[in-house]
């Protein structure tokens, strides 16, 4: 029920890279994943560019991803959003949190946890509870953790089925602002989809583990939860995830755009016709928006296919 009421609200999704290099397959097929899904019941799509993390931002990169999104035919809705900006809104949620008694300073490095974890999770040591009933240790800096129950969280995502974690015995209380000072991802991606009224979120599967801890925060805040597609992961040669070190092959160009489009439908399970790929990217994103179906995208992470200049 509570699904069906989610699908019958105007959609709005949203894209949200991080501005550490050049577009590459892999965002490509995130972008268009989310725009059709947005767009095709005539919903909005919005644009963040997630800088949160000052030394692995690549200075001139953002603007980059702006212009080949551009150069596609993507049409995003309203202004940018630049996570860099909104610092005092983070802190006004935290300052709530706190209030709420969600959270408590611990003062645990990244060594010490690994060291006294008793088990590593998904995303690195398993938080033991160190400093949940007070500060253990003497380092002056603090990371502010979120306590999460001994309980199941569940949720739907709708390529990958019903999942469900247990936060506390698989991850531990989760940190929402660093130790250095910087705002963690989980609180950002959260606070940011609440105040756009994101309701569709469609990303890559390599945030799917994220998922259950931004549920736990979204109950938290008293919002409603998304609606969740995680798209399958582009893979290099070496069948890690795509990212910048994979060098040209993933790159696209304003030489090589239609075919990475129509490879994108593709890798997406969409059999666009063969004599897309040599047709206008409007005319692709049109026939994107006129047969995409979510039912025909795998959950199997590929890998990249060749898109020729």
């Amino acid at each position: 029920m509570e699904l069906e009421k989610k699908k019958s609200l105007p959609v709005i999704g949203r894209f949200a890279p991080s501005p550490t290099g050049p577009l590459h397959f892999g965002s490509l097929v995130a972008a268009l994943g989310s725009y059709l899904l947005a767009k095709q019941t005539g919903g909005q799509w919005l644009l963040r560019i997630e800088d949160l993390d000052p030394p692995r931002v690549i200075p001139g990169s953002a603007d980059d991803i702006l212009r080949s999104l551009d150069l596609f035919g993507f049409e995003w809705d309203g202004e940018v959003l630049y996570q860099s900006q909104r610092s005092e809104r983070y802190r006004e949620v935290l300052a709530n949190l706190q209030q709420n008694h969600l959270l408590f300073p611990c003062s645990c490095t990244r060594r010490e946890l690994i060291a006294s974890a008793p088990h590593s999770g998904e995303d690195g040591p398993i938080y033991p509870g160190t400093c949940r009933q007070g500060v253990v240790g003497c380092r002056q800096e603090r990371a502010l953790r979120l306590r999460v129950p001994d309980e199941e969280i569940r949720w739907r995502d709708l390529i990958f089925g019903e999942l469900h974690q247990n936060l506390q015995r698989e991850v531990g209380d989760f940190i929402l602002q660093r130790a250095d000072g910087l705002f963690a991802y989980q609180l950002a991606v959260v606070v940011d989809d609440i105040d756009s009224s994101v309701n569709q979120v469609v990303r890559g599967a390599d945030l799917l583990s994220s998922t259950p801890r931004q549920a736990y925060l979204y109950r938290c805040l008293q919002q409603p939860l998304p609606v969740y597609y995680h798209l399958p992961l582009a893979l290099g040669d070496d069948r890690q995830k795509l990212s910048k070190r994979h060098g040209a092959a993933a790159i696209i160009t304003m030489e090589n755009r239609q075919q990475a489009l129509w490879a994108a439908l593709q890798f997406l399970g969409q059999s666009p016709p063969k004599d897309l790929a040599q047709a206008d990217v409007s005319e692709q994103l049109a026939w994107g928006m006129e047969h995409f179906s979510p039912s025909a995208v795998t959950k199997e992470q590929q890998l990249v296919p060749a898109f020729g200049s």
